[in-house]
């Protein structure tokens, strides 16, 4: 028995001559919390809206619960939507606002009653019922959009950015209440964003799109530490990016001339001796030293001059000037008292921890 929930398989959507959504194919399993991640206009929100049925596409099929669904309305998929503006209603009750989809399907009084009192406890928000939108706090707003998607119980739950306009600490909290409500319900999420922190704290695997297409699908995990293209290594995380030319390759190593030094990264696939290509390191995977310091064997090195600390709590950014004015970025913990500003410094890190693309333009 197959475990596949959602089928996407070829869609396409074009506005006049831009291509929304490009041929994108696709399956997310049973039980699964997916991401749709990218800049805006990278047609994450488009892609969502076709698998609601809010948008036709103009090519392609969606498969929902192994049902071919294209050609039907939003109400016959079995798919439940949340928005980024909420949308209540002001003048209904928060009961009223979480009823109206099994109020409009003309569900019975009891099984009316039966899912409202499931739902307010699943979410927290028992004895809220008799209020108004407006007496709520934003996160209380939020939670009563969440249970009015879900209490019809769909197959399918659809997220476009609903957490963006709750402030930081309050979001932090729903990102974590969000994903313990997708695992006690054990029903598919697909969640449109544009907040890495956000995919990366919810989801079980990602899509990172761009102009309408998929980047890389993997597990979240895959999709930070191992970038399948240069988009997505100067998307996912904070990375340094250096442009340089292979000098040299032996052993799946290349040697990148850059800035009047060399360091050794994985040899990134069809750069030959001599092409440009571009090197992205995660800040967090570098170390700062006082100059002259013993790095470890086989570690890249770099020279320069500490410019600045930017304390952030428990991290801070020690910002490096090479010579040439360039500068990169390390993040490390804020306690090591690793050097001050104005002092030379070594920046070191393990070669197989960055990742090299054949320059784009170059």
């Amino acid at each position: 028995m197959t475990n596949v929930a959602v089928g996407l398989q070829g869609l396409t959507k074009r506005f006049g001559r831009t291509v929304a959504v490009d041929r994108v194919t696709l399956e997310i399993d049973q039980g699964e919390f997916f991401s749709l991640l990218g800049p805006s206009g990278s047609g994450k929100t488009t892609l969502l809206r076709i698998i609601a049925g809010l948008e036709d596409p103009d090519e392609g099929r969606i498969v929902i619960d192994g049902k071919d669904v294209t050609g039907l309305p939003p109400y016959a998929r079995k798919v439940g939507m949340v928005f980024q503006d909420f949308l209540l209603f002001p003048h209904m009750t928060v009961g009223e606002n979480i009823l109206f989809p099994l109020r409009m399907q003309g569900a019975p009084r009891a099984e009316r009653d039966e899912r409202l009192g499931w739902i307010v406890k699943l979410l927290h928000i028992d004895g809220l019922e008799e209020r108004f939108p407006h007496q709520l706090s934003g996160g209380q707003q939020q939670r009563v959009a969440l249970a009015r998607g879900l209490i019809s119980r769909p197959a399918l739950l659809l997220l476009d950015e609903p957490l963006a306009n709750l402030d930081r600490e309050l979001r932090k909290e729903m990102e974590v209440e969000v994903r313990r409500y997708q695992r006690e319900l054990g029903i598919p999420f697909v969640y449109v964003t544009h907040n890495q922190e956000e995919a990366l704290t919810m989801s079980d695997r990602i899509a990172v799109m761009r102009v309408g297409r998929f980047e890389q699908v993997a597990p979240k995990f895959e999709v930070y530490s191992d970038p399948a293209t240069a988009f997505v290594a100067s998307f996912v995380g904070h990375a340094n990016r250096m442009r340089g030319r292979v000098a040299a390759l032996e052993g799946g190593r290349a040697t990148i001339d850059w800035d009047g030094a060399r360091f050794a990264v994985p040899a990134p696939g069809g750069a030959g001796v001599g092409a440009a290509v571009d090197v992205f390191v995660k800040c967090e995977r570098l170390t700062v030293l006082p100059s002259g310091s013993a790095a470890p064997a086989g570690a890249n090195r770099l020279d320069g001059v500490l410019r600045d600390v930017i304390f952030k709590g428990q991290i801070a950014d020690y910002i490096v000037a090479r010579p040439s004015g360039v500068e990169i970025v390390v993040s490390e913990a804020a306690s090591l008292p690793r050097a001050k500003a104005g002092d030379t410094v070594l920046i070191t890190w393990a070669p197989d921890t960055g990742h090299g693309f054949p320059a784009e333009g170059a």
